[in-house]
């Protein structure tokens, strides 16, 4: 069965372009443009996998990965940091906060981030 990838993204271009490269892959691609958004489709299906950007608009990807860690339904879901922000003390508090992976976006293609997706959904 197809493994469901929720995007939390606000640019329009990756948005096209990691939804275009995650279905290739065969996954379910779901996006939120907001960490609200993405929290309202959290409680009515959780997803394999949360793709999440850090600087989003209304509720950013910091509050967004605290308060599904924080709430114990949301324990088991999986989160990849996908974000400019590239600072050790950044990726240090994605990975202290409960994320898997912290890719900076300038460091992997699509296709990597595809790949690294896989191999934590194995």
């Amino acid at each position: 069965m197809a493994k469901t990838v929720l995007l939390v993204e606000d640019d329009p271009f990756l948005i096209d372009i990691y939804t275009t490269k995650l279905k290739e892959a065969n996954f379910l691609v779901e996006v939120a443009e907001n960490g609200e958004i993405a929290l309202k489709k959290i409680e009515e299906k959780i997803p394999d996998l949360l793709v999440l950007d850090i600087v989003l608009p209304h509720v950013d990807g910091w509050e967004t990965l605290r308060k599904i860690k924080e709430d114990k339904k949301f324990k088991s879901l999986k989160v990849i940091i996908l974000s400019n922000l590239g600072q050790r003390s950044e990726v240090e508090k994605g990975i202290g906060l409960g994320a898997k992976k912290y890719l900076i976006k300038a460091h992997f293609t699509p296709s990597q981030v595809v790949e690294e997706i896989k191999k934590i959904l194995k």
